[in-house]
Formats: C-alpha cells, structure tokens, sequence
C-alpha cells in the first residue's frame, strides 16, 4: 500500500473535496474510507511547498475515533537523535494505549500497511512499521533540516510537543526508543545523602546511650527495626529511592526515638518520685501514651495532606514520612515496652540515669517570661520578613523556570561532578548535568542561565557561556568547533515543577494548618491553643 493516494496544488483541495463527495466517485470507494489531507512540507532549502498530499483513511466501523486517542499519551517531549541529530518528538503511552500500539505495528509490518499519525484532521505521517514496537514509547521523526531551516524544524517539533500533550492525538506514531542516561542526583549527591544518613544515624545512636544508660540500649534496638522496616516496606513496594526519600529517611531516625524519649522521660520522673522500676515502668507507658499519640497524629495528618496533594518528589517524601511515623508508633511503644517488660519479668531492670543525665539538669532554672520582649521583636522581625518574601519573590530554578538544554559530546570521558563544579562557577548556580549512555563523555547540561531573555542573542550568549565553563574539559577546541562538533543538540526545556504541583503546595499547606487547628481544639477543648 502507498502511503497517500494523490496529490494536489494547496489552492485546489477544496475542488478535489467536492470531487470526493459526487456519489459516483464517493460509491468507488469503500464505505469505511475517510480522505485527510497531509501537513505541509518543506522544500530542501526550508521553504513550504504549495502543494499537499491526500491520504484514505480507514475507519472503524461502529466507532468515531482511531484505534488510539490522545487520552492514551502520557507526555511528549522535543529532544535531538543523538546519533543523526535529527529533531524527534517523543511520547510514551500508558499501558492500554502500548497493547493496541503493539498490535497495530504487527499488522503494519506483516501486511506492510501504512499507520496514519492524525493530528486535527491532519495526516502528518504514514509510516509503514518494520516491526512489532513494544513498550509504549515512540517518537516522530521531523528530520534535522540544514543550517538555515533547522529552528523552523525544531519550532514545529515543539508544537507538535504541544499539542499531543494537551490529548488531540487521534492516532500515535513511530518507533520505539530505549536512551541510557546518567543519575540526576550524582554520585557525590547520593554519598552526601548516604553520609548525613549515617551521621545522623550515630548521633542518635550514642545519644541514647550515653543520656539513657542501658535503657538506651532499647531505644536504639527500636530506631535499628524502625529502619529494616521502613526500607523493607519501601523495597516491597519497589519504591525509587530520591533525594527527598533520603531526606525522610533521615527524619525518620530522629521521630524514631522521639517516642522512646517521651517514654524514658517519664518514666525517669516517676522514679525520681519513689516508685519502684515496675511501677514506673507501667506509669510511664500509660501516661506518656496521649503527648506521644499527639505528636504523632499531627504529623502523620500532615503527611496524608503531602500525600493527597504532592506530586513527584512531594510524594515521595511524604511516602516515607508516612512509614515512618506509623512503625516508630509500633516500634517505639509496642517492641520497646516487650524488651523492656520481658528484662524486667527477669527481676532485672533498665538504668535510665547517667551521671551525664543527672547533673545536666538537676538545678535547671530557666527564666524564659523573662525575655519575653525580646522574643516578640524576633518574631516580629522573622514574621515581617517572611510577608515580605512574598512580595520580592523566589529565586526560582530550572524546576520552576524552565531553561536552556544541551547535548555535549567530549573526546574522552570526564565527571559530572567536575563538569557542575566547573559551570557553577560561570552560570553563578548549579546546572543540572546528566550523563549519556555509559562511557561518560555526553552530557545533557540544563541551566536557567538567562531564561527569562529570548531570542537569537540571548541563546548566543549562553551558549559562548557554557563553552567558558567548559573551556578546561575542550583542551584547544574553539567556540566554532564546539558549537559544530560538540554540541550535539540543544532545546528549550519546560519546568518540572508544574502548576498543578505549586497549587497542590499551596492547598497543602492551608488544609495542614486547618486540620491541625482543628484536632488541637477536638483534643484539648480549648480554641485558644489551636
């Protein structure tokens, strides 16, 4: 089968659809056929060509719409081939979308039948598949145009984007892709997440013990199972470990023993008023149970709230902080009140005092109504610079901006620590900076390096920007050979902080001070405290 069936002058297509609908000339075709026309084309030297191609469409019977809708596309997105440097469109369906694709490209490469791409009544490709395409990622190939049209190709490519992510695809495209890339985090960024883990870890770790005595022992016997737990729920859950995922995981070692040390407390105080170790180990537990309940109520509340309207790293975080929460409840009440109620059946007891712990607050005596005027002008001070940050405004990132990508190939393989480090010092901020494939010398560089300035200058200027930074790494490689031999392609980026997640911020944070405002008054009866 060809892939269109004619062709027409652009000032003539509406003849030829008057033609098409004679019922003599519709009747020699099948019922089922529907005639669209191609997008317009491009000459080789960039200019549009004044004619179009007509292309017969079969439909499904019984059905308005294609095999695949626009509902079945995830996200597109326009990037380069890194082999040819063509422009590409990409897109990824979701899982009902990719089992009818697969289908549809068996049928195509066995009976070698075009595939019609539409796009609002626009045929804007009709390839025929080589094989059965898999996996639910495709992309559109808009070729790489020459010096002087490859912006126009890469501006349609970008609409294209465009429109097939606000859903007006009627049928997919072409070809599956598999790209290695590199960790966004790097691997000093993981290290640092992994040491500030163990640091903490401890800390707290020799903090129970040397305040607690052998109590301690219990607590950190709680913190160690609180941990295996929560990284085993997440590891069931095939959870992706992320910055913010580390970052709960760090708090999760300090809420840990927060409940082990409102247990401990208690119980200390019930000593210090001659009850014995079994006494002051059941008064303990029962009445340290509300404020640790509270403590933990409110937080968890407000990990929910993270959870309902957090996307991507939000959610993440607040995953974790929910784990977290609900086993340092179990672990700290139910597996540290078993270790210590089975040592003490044993007519053995815990030590909950070190000569440390008995003097550091034995004549504590701090005045704080004192100063309470000076605590106002703080407050007053931080309340009044933080209602002026709104007014000023946020330094915002690449998250939030968007910025400027390139594809940067060297001649022999370099670290992407060493790259950041070196581009921070000429964009005055951290660039994102991922690696291609695994031989380490292409990089995909993203900075917000003078986003919010357009056209050709601005572009200039950054680009002659990134080939200072990169000046130590291109050893006698001039401005000219890097743009043409270097630069393996370059793009606008969108933000990935969305708006939807900025209102989802927002609605979070106004419904955990309401929540919370709220259980505070139901628990204690009292609107003055909420």
């Amino acid at each position: 089968f060809g892939s269109s069936i004619g062709r027409s002058l652009i000032r003539d297509t509406a003849k030829v659809n008057s033609y098409l609908r004679i019922p003599a000339v519709a009747n020699a075709f099948p019922a089922n056929a529907k005639f669209l026309w191609g997008k317009q084309e491009r000459d080789q030297d960039g200019k549009m060509v004044n004619f179009l191609d007509l292309y017969a469409i079969q439909t499904i019977p019984g059905k308005e719409g294609a095999l695949i809708e626009g509902s079945a596309i995830e996200s597109a997105d326009q990037s380069f081939d890194q082999v040819t440097n063509d422009v590409l469109v990409n897109m990824s369906m979701n899982n009902a979308g990719a089992r009818t694709w697969a289908q549809m490209t068996e049928r195509s490469a066995r009976e070698k039948r075009p595939i019609a791409i539409v796009l609002d009544e626009i045929v804007y490709s009709a390839p025929v598949a080589s094989e059965k395409i898999e996996g639910g990622n495709s992309r559109i190939t808009m070729g790489r145009g020459n010096k002087g049209n490859t912006q126009l190709v890469v501006n349609e490519a970008q609409d294209l984007a465009n429109i097939l992510k606000a859903g007006k695809l009627e049928a997919p495209a072409r070809i599956v892709q598999d790209q290695v890339v590199g960790p966004t985090l790097g691997e000093d960024a993981v290290n640092g997440g992994i040491l500030s883990f163990t640091i903490s870890f401890g800390v707290i770790f020799l903090l129970m013990l040397v305040y607690y005595n052998t109590a301690g022992i219990v607590a950190n016997i709680a913190l160690i199972l609180n941990l295996l737990f929560t990284i085993g729920v997440l590891s069931a859950m095939k959870a992706t470990l992320t910055a913010p995922g580390i970052a709960g995981l760090v708090l999760t070692i300090g809420m840990a023993v927060d409940t082990n040390v409102i247990i401990f407390e208690r119980i200390k105080d019930e000593l210090g008023r001659g009850a014995s170790h079994e006494q002051a180990v059941k008064l303990g537990y029962r009445r340290s149970l509300p404020p640790v309940l509270d403590a933990h109520i409110t937080t968890l509340l407000t990990a929910i709230i993270l959870a309902i309207y957090g996307l991507g790293p939000v959610l993440g975080f607040a995953t974790t902080q929910i784990l977290g929460i609900l086993l340092s409840l179990f672990c700290g009440i139910l597996v540290s009140r078993l270790i210590t109620d089975g040592y003490t059946n044993k007519e053995r007891h815990f030590k909950y005092f070190t000569s440390l712990s008995k003097r550091i607050f034995r004549n504590a005596n701090y005045n704080f109504v004192k100063y309470r005027k000076v605590a106002y002008v703080i407050s007053g001070i931080v309340l009044l610079l933080g209602i002026a940050s709104f007014f000023n405004g946020f330094k915002e990132g690449v998250e939030f901006s968007g910025g400027r990508s390139f594809v940067v190939k060297f001649d022999r393989p370099h670290d992407a620590t060493e790259i950041r480090d070196a581009l921070q010092k000429v964009f005055e901020e951290s660039p994102t900076v991922k690696s291609y494939g695994t031989n380490n010398d292409q990089f995909d560089i993203t900075t917000d390096y003078m986003i919010d300035v357009e056209g050709q200058r601005a572009d200039s200027t950054v680009l002659n920007t990134l080939y200072a930074g990169l000046k130590p790494f291109l050893g006698s490689t001039s401005i000219e050979q890097f743009r043409d031999d270097n630069i393996q392609g370059s793009k606008r980026v969108d933000p990935t902080i969305s708006d939807d997640l900025k209102s989802g911020a927002k609605w979070a944070t106004f419904w955990s001070l309401t929540i919370i405002a709220l259980y505070i008054f139901i628990r204690f009866r009292d609107w003055r405290y909420s």
